[in-house]
């Protein structure tokens, strides 16, 4: 699939990444992190720039200034998906080579609706006027107060599902669930084990969570462990999701034939970006399943616009925050909802130059 329909050359690339610290310590069932790195891409053509990002470690911006610029530089943008796909042959595609692509496909296309006067959801054929969100965070770092007060302010905002973190300490998780189900009544519970569990937990934790009534819980074991997934799947009354690390089509597919999952997740900025959402997006189709976008909401509600079988969007604490410090025109809940603003020409973010250059990474 061509990333853009692009008919002016390239002109320029730049790449530039910017560290942004938490607002306090995080966690969740297996990592914790202090700060979010977002790499940014910034293509030109014919007097217009697109904008794309990742979040991701500086080493994408490498890649992309030393494999996937040249690539791009000069060339008939219609091919540019294929061609980064076989520039990044020995550097390896999947991981933060398929990171880089999404960056620079992003860029692609919001310089293809800039080229053509139209918003990116337009240009991407919007089947929605608005897309779902659930709240997401509630890391295991935070007091019983501080996760209440989050999923609860998500709740009082009118979003209908949040979702926390559980399995760092699974012998805390009870008391957590309590809090969290007491500050978010009827809404929606999700959660969040990040392949925290072996396959003899995660079996455990799927009768117990019945308790606090939860709808949603992902990667329960690690999302590489299909056959565990498919066991908690065949167990859990509620959704198992999985996909998050959904790189190349085939990690995708892998989840899907394996059965491991209720709903697929898919992540704009990780799975080759727009292009590799949308064909993501379509396998998912073929097997009867619904698309959940994982993250970086404010570009990701253009792709989710745009695909039949979408579920919702996360709105994630870490990257709400960055894109709201980073970028001008971004876009706020109503209701629970995202709507693209098709009033303006591509996905409508602008860096904002002076505010990201005190975070350059």
């Amino acid at each position: 699939m061509a990333a853009t329909r692009v008919e002016a050359a390239v002109e320029r690339v730049d790449v530039s990444a910017y560290t942004i610290p938490t607002d306090e310590p995080e966690s969740d069932g297996t990592l914790e992190w202090e700060s979010t790195t977002i790499v940014v891409v910034e293509i030109a053509a014919d007097g217009k720039a697109g904008l794309g990002y990742t979040y991701g470690p500086k080493a994408v911006a490498a890649l992309v200034d030393e494999l996937l610029a040249p690539l791009v530089k000069g060339s008939d943008p219609v091919e540019a998906f294929d061609e980064m796909g076989r520039g990044l042959r020995n550097a390896g595609r999947p991981g933060i080579g398929a990171m880089a692509m999404a960056a620079v496909d992003i860029a692609l296309w919001d310089l293809t609706a800039r080229l053509e006067d139209r918003s990116l959801a337009d240009l991407l054929g919007a089947r929605h006027d608005a897309v779902p969100l659930y709240g997401s965070g509630g890391f295991t770092s935070y007091s019983h107060g501080r996760l209440a007060e989050q999923l609860g302010g998500w709740v009082d905002a009118g979003f209908p599902r949040v979702k926390m973190k559980i399995g760092r300490e699974p012998e805390r998780d009870p008391a957590r669930l309590d809090a969290a189900k007491e500050a978010t009544g009827d809404a929606e519970l999700f959660v969040d084990a990040n392949g925290a569990y072996d396959r003899a937990q995660a079996l455990e934790w799927a009768d117990r969570l019945t308790a606090w009534d939860v709808r949603w819980c992902e990667e329960p074991v690690s999302s590489a462990d299909f056959e565990g997934l498919r066991a908690v799947r065949e167990r859990a009354p509620y959704d198992i999701a999985a996909g998050e690390y959904v790189y190349v089509l085939a990690d995708a597919r892998n989840l899907l034939e394996a059965r491991a999952v209720d709903c697929l997740q898919a992540d704009v900025t990780r799975c080759q970006g727009i292009t590799g959402f949308l064909e993501v997006a379509e396998l998912a189709a073929e097997h009867g399943l619904d698309v959940s976008a994982h993250c970086a909401p404010q570009v990701s509600v253009h792709a989710c616009a745009a695909i039949p079988n979408l579920r919702h969007l996360e709105w994630f604490h870490d990257h709400v925050r960055v894109e709201s410090m980073l970028f001008d025109g971004v876009l706020e809940p109503e209701n629970g909802e995202l709507r693209p603003d098709r009033s303006l020409p591509g996905h409508g973010l602008e860096l904002k130059r002076a505010d990201a250059e005190r975070f350059a990474a």
